[in-house]
């Protein structure tokens, strides 16, 4: 028995853990050199890491910390990696030290109302966080045959989607639209009035300039102190951005494994998408869909199983997807399309009216909406979808002149309560509806609707 057992023994386990750490600091430590450094990546030998490690390059000038990287790629004896935070003077030959394996996600309570970066450090100026304990980045996907139905609607506070495009506990769904449409600001409208006890906030490749107008303006206090906001900037190197969207949806997962029913928003998945695009290109993938390497798709859909409902609790994901030139059809937009539950669609030609939230409702879709509605709301949400659907054909022989009244009831109903429908659509960034006001207001507008029907008939 040596000396260090024989005082484990005598003085308990807390000596026995101090022993071990000290021991630990004693180890040996394995260091690396810089090989080569070309665009985004850099090559280092001698540490024989696997991927998915981060590692930290000392700086030459002898500062205490120098960047970080994290390794992507792996041939032979050398790792390709890609900066997590921003790198000077980086040289071939400058020593590199691995920080213990993958990147650690901090998880608790006492995350709640702080601000992250994509590395999982506080940005707040609120000092180290507290009551939280640290685990692996990877938390999986849900077993598919374990996780929980749809079935319990979640009011989010914006009537079309409560209403119209219905959205559950455990559903993940896109907002897509062009730049300028107000994706941001629904967003915001959504973080505040949605009923969910935590929100997780990924605001990925955004201006720097939005950050703080979102947080004091959009999110307010309140919002905040229910939230946890992870910010990786659109200056930031492309791995950070994509380690943001994973971290936000990893301390998400985390929530949910307590119980919790948690609304995950990122702005934007686009954005993530082109960060895994810079990563795979920089590594010698093939360029494949409008850029965009076979990987892209891959990482797309790993991000969004991981949200959605488990075993017990929920991850509600919210993602706002840029479509490129408004085109809804691009690879992205496709691609998330085929992956979410549902999808809103956000329409320029409203945003310009002055329709805010311009949200085309007869486009948007949710996949649960009939299983999260009773009858009565669905025969409620139909009826106005049918008298909208019935105007928007003949929209084109309205605006000159050419349809006349009489020809179709659903068409007369639907123009003579025009102010009523629009009213009913929009809704200021301020004002806040309940589920139960919301559908009030429906019920309110579809009688309307019939006995203006009703009348023409007569």
């Amino acid at each position: 028995m040596t000396s260090a057992d024989t005082l484990i023994r005598s003085h308990g386990v807390a000596t026995g853990q101090m022993w071990g750490s000290v021991k630990k600091a004693m180890a040996p430590q394995r260091t690396g050199r810089v090989r080569r450094a070309v665009g985004l990546s850099i090559d280092v030998a001698g540490l024989g890491s696997a991927v998915g490690d981060v590692l930290e390059i000392k700086d030459p000038r002898g500062n205490d910390h120098g960047g970080l990287v994290e390794v992507v790629a792996v041939d032979g004896s050398v790792s390709r990696c890609m900066p997590l935070s921003p790198l000077t003077s980086v040289s071939p030959g400058a020593e590199v030290v691995s920080t213990g394996g993958p990147q650690q996600v901090p998880s608790g309570p006492g995350l709640l109302g702080r601000v992250l970066d994509g590395t999982g450090r506080p940005l707040d100026g609120k000092g180290p966080l507290t009551n939280v304990r640290m685990g692996p980045l990877e938390q999986g996907v849900p077993h598919p045959l374990n996780r929980q139905r749809v079935d319990t609607p979640l009011s989010v506070g914006v009537r079309t989607l409560d209403t119209l495009t219905s959205i559950g506990r455990g559903q993940r769904i896109g907002l897509f639209a062009g730049s300028g449409v107000g994706k941001s600001t629904l967003l915001s409208m959504i973080a505040r009035g949605t009923e969910a006890t935590v929100s997780v906030i990924a605001l990925v490749g955004e201006r720097g300039r939005e950050v703080r107008e979102f947080l004091e303006d959009d999110l307010g206090p309140e919002g905040l102190a229910r939230s946890v906001v992870v910010i990786a900037t659109s200056d930031q190197p492309a791995l950070a951005r994509l380690r943001a969207a994973f971290l936000a949806t990893a301390i998400a997962q985390q929530f949910r494994d307590q119980g919790q029913d948690v609304v995950l928003m990122m702005d934007s998945l686009t954005r993530v998408a082109m960060a895994q695009r810079e990563i795979g290109l920089s590594v010698g993938e093939p360029p494949a869909t409008r850029g965009y390497p076979p990987s892209t798709f891959s990482v797309l859909a790993d991000l969004l199983e991981r949200a959605g409902a488990g075993s017990h609790g929920s991850v509600t994901g919210i993602y706002t997807v840029l479509v490129d030139g408004d085109d809804h059809n691009e690879p992205i937009a496709d691609s998330a399309r085929s992956i979410l539950d549902g999808h809103v669609v956000l329409d320029r030609k409203l945003a310009v009216a002055n329709h805010y939230p311009s949200i085309d409702a007869l486009g948007s879709i949710s996949r649960v909406a009939t299983k999260v509605t009773t009858p009565q709301q669905k025969s409620d949400a139909a009826v106005l979808r049918t008298h909208m659907a019935a105007r928007a054909a003949v929209q084109d022989l309205i605006d000159v002149g050419a349809y006349v009244p009489g020809t179709n009831k659903l068409v007369d109903a639907a123009v003579a309560c025009e102010d009523e429908i629009k009213a009913f659509l929009t809704q200021s960034v301020d004002e806040e509806s309940t589920a139960e006001q919301s559908w009030a207001k429906l019920r309110q507008l579809v009688q309307q609707l019939e006995a203006q029907a009703d009348g023409n008939d007569t």
